[in-house]
């Protein structure tokens, strides 16, 4: 169905979700000018038509003649990062001898995901030294791929690298980065697949043993539904990733043959999910009932205890590597730490944080190089959308409140992660503030596109009350015209905000429709005080809600149009 995959599953799996309730009656504002009819959600006949009738109600407004930015031009990927600060500091060293480490987030987050900060600050009251001066560790929060990311482009340089697994090692070495593994394994892990306890029986009765090629077949087969995460930032993504390469073709996971499968496996299965946190959502709307997701999450997450945990692919022990950069007197120091690590007590500790299950599984490695698991990356990028390209429809908030720090920041991060959206898809924008303004109906993203986007988006200024939903309407419609001449697209729409509707329809007025049409709604929200609604919004066709200060949301729109665009 042309309005893509979230529709047809939510008929296949969720029906009684679709039953509406009486739509309430009545349409007129109130006296602060904003609409309050409630809708339910509506079949795609009856969401057309109450679109055709609620656009008539919004006053929209299209620019003429859109500015060009003539010298406008793509970034490096160099020049579209935000600074590493984004990515915090979550245990600081004192030490005369201190080393910061980028560690991955399963271990350097909030409790119960906090293992190495835990060790972190209890090496730092040590009193370790070497060579008379005392050492210390910082703990740097920060997904093993955006780690590489950043090294590899030489704007970062820790002197420690601890991620999930050791794909990203391989990666760097093969990048040209001087590193040195001196430890295999300080915290052990799996990653694995996630099955429904309530289909596991049927799926093992009908393919046999749990393992990534047959939940494939299962999944092509319509028996289940199965979503997996980035590979470009989620270590258990891309080593299923590769894992699934592998089962399209084992005697070469990069050859045509694979590239064709993953294509055609793409056509039909649900985005990829920009954060575990989108996983889990769906999986608790009955959306998706096969996943992938690390042992030690699914330990410390309650709700999941209806899944079937199967390991599979390559081990997430937590290799340590250190850098030609280093001094002597950092490797002994981080030798000092390692072993830290691995004194009893810490272990215990780490096993009680859902770490050191399944000791006996053995990795399942696809025999890649660091140079195939980076081209595993490109070839799944070329064949993530399964072919079809992307319509969407960028609206910002220009009200008011985005006047100063939050439009500039709004500015800079579209333009620089635009670079990362194909020439193959269809870009429009709109913003809105009372009123609503298409800047830039909707064309393909080609240059010439790209330099009006850009022009747009620089000019674009603040002022006056908040109309999100209308804005949202307008953006809907754009989609549903756009596909009628691209009927094989994947419509999307994108929301840029920092603040609460105070004009126009409210949310609960237009969430029939956009249910209806089943187009996925990502907002995006800078400095939000958040009171729910945009996670509403993007959890009516699965999308998400990313929350982000001015000084991160490069990162953030980076890696969401890597996924989705």
């Amino acid at each position: 169905m042309k309005k893509g995959f979230m529709k047809r599953i939510i008929s296949g799996f969720s029906a009684a979700m679709l039953i509406s309730a009486a739509v309430l009656a009545g349409c007129g504002r109130t006296g602060s000018g904003v609409y309050t009819e409630a809708e339910e959600t509506l079949s795609e006949e009856e969401a057309t038509s109450e679109l055709n009738s609620l656009m008539k109600k919004i006053n929209v407004s299209t620019t003429e003649n859109p500015q060009m930015d003539i010298y406008f031009d793509d970034l490096s990927e160099t020049a579209a990062l935000a600074d590493i600060d984004t990515f915090p500091i979550r245990e600081q060293g004192k030490g005369q001898i201190d080393l910061e480490i980028a560690a991955a987030t399963e271990f350097s987050a909030d409790a119960p995901d906090d293992w190495l900060i835990a060790v972190a600050k209890s090496f730092n009251k040590a009193g370790y030294t070497v060579d008379g001066k005392t050492v210390s560790v910082s703990i740097r929060k920060i997904t093993s791929g955006e780690a590489v990311t950043y090294i590899n482009a030489g704007i970062y340089q820790p002197q420690i690298f601890v991620p999930s697994n050791y794909a990203w090692g391989m990666m760097l070495e093969a990048s040209g980065v001087g590193i040195e593994k001196i430890e295999d394994r300080i915290a052990g892990n799996t990653a694995g697949l996630l099955i429904s306890k309530d289909v596991y029986n049927d799926f093992t009765g009908k393919y046999g043993e749990a393992t990534v090629g047959n939940v494939l077949k299962a999944a092509n087969a319509g028996d289940i539904v199965f979503a997996y995460t980035n590979p470009y930032t989620s270590s258990t993504g891309l080593n299923i990733l590769t894992s699934m390469l592998a089962s399209f073709d084992p005697s070469d996971p990069l050859s045509d043959k694979a590239s064709e499968a993953l294509l055609e496996y793409q056509k039909n299965s649900p985005p990829v999910a920009y954060t575990t946190a989108v996983l889990r959502n769906s999986a608790k709307k009955g959306l998706v009932n096969a996943m992938v997701m690390e042992e030690q999450a699914y330990v410390n997450t309650p709700e999941l205890k209806g899944y079937e945990y199967i390991p599979a692919g390559i081990r997430h022990d937590h290799p340590v590597y250190v850098f030609d950069w280093d001094t002597d007197a950092e490797k002994e120091a981080a030798e000092l730490f390692v072993d830290y690590c691995k004194k009893p007590e810490n272990q215990r500790l780490a096993t009680e944080k859902g770490f050191n299950r399944h000791d006996d599984y053995v990795s399942q490695d696809p025999g890649m190089t660091g140079t195939d698991y980076i081209s595993a990356q490109k070839i799944w990028k070329q064949n993530k959308n399964g072919g079809r390209p992307v319509v969407a429809v960028f609206i910002a908030d220009v009200s008011g409140s985005m006047d100063g720090e939050p439009l500039n920041s709004l500015k800079e991060s579209l333009i620089s992660a635009s670079s990362y959206i194909g020439s193959e898809h269809y870009i429009g924008l709109v913003s809105y503030s009372a009123r609503v303004k298409i800047n830039l109906p909707i064309a393909q993203f080609d240059d010439k596109q790209r330099a009006y986007f850009s022009g747009e988006v620089k000019g674009l200024s603040a002022g006056g009350s908040t109309a999100t939903y209308d804005a949202v309407l307008v953006g809907v419609d754009m989609l549903e015209q756009a596909l009628k001449d691209i009927p094989d697209a994947k419509p999307m729409l994108f929301v840029l905000t920092d603040g609460e509707q105070n004009e126009g329809f409210e949310l609960d007025r237009i969430k029939g429709i956009v249910s209806g049409f089943g187009i996925p709604v990502y907002t995006i929200a800078y400095n939000y005080k958040d009171n729910g609604e945009l996670e509403t919004l993007s959890g009516l066709n699965e999308a998400a809600t990313i929350k982000a200060g001015s000084d991160d949301i490069v990162n953030q729109l980076r890696n969401l149009f890597n996924v989705q665009l």
